[in-house]
């Protein structure tokens, strides 16, 4: 049986197109872990691990938080926008203070943008059957 902390839980949730992470924080050494793996070996792409951990270098936090998060659904950039929301939503429950600095950077805006769906009668969401007159 796990013994219980009274530690707040610091926790956020972002989403970006079909994916969803929940970020928890706790003070620690910046130790980002994403599904039990590490940071490098999950976004093994250096623009998705740059996106998921803006929100702690525009906050100066990177090595004040261990930030552990799960993540599911969409595919790798999906699932950075979320990252990096969760984590900022997160630093807010941290330090109300630090909502200027996440806000100017537009940290706090979820990105609505979905995929459009397939309507009937079309192979696509805007592609159309060719057109033949005759």
């Amino acid at each position: 049986m796990v013994a219980k902390t009274n530690e707040p839980k610091l926790g956020g949730t972002g989403r970006r197109k079909t994916a969803v992470a929940r970020v928890n924080l706790k003070p620690g050494s910046g130790k980002i872990t994403i599904n039990g793996r590490t940071f490098e070996d999950y976004f093994p792409v250096e623009t998705h691990r740059t996106h998921a951990a803006r929100p702690l270098k525009a906050t100066s936090t990177g090595d004040k938080f261990d930030v552990a998060v799960n993540v599911e659904g969409g595919g790798p950039s999906g699932q950075a926008g979320a990252v990096r929301l969760g984590i900022a939503r997160a630093l807010l429950q941290v330090d109300v203070a630090l909502r200027p600095a996440l806000k100017s950077e537009g940290l706090l805006t979820r990105d609505s943008r979905m995929r459009e769906r397939k309507k009937y009668g079309q192979p696509g969401a805007r592609k159309r059957y060719q057109f033949s007159k005759r």
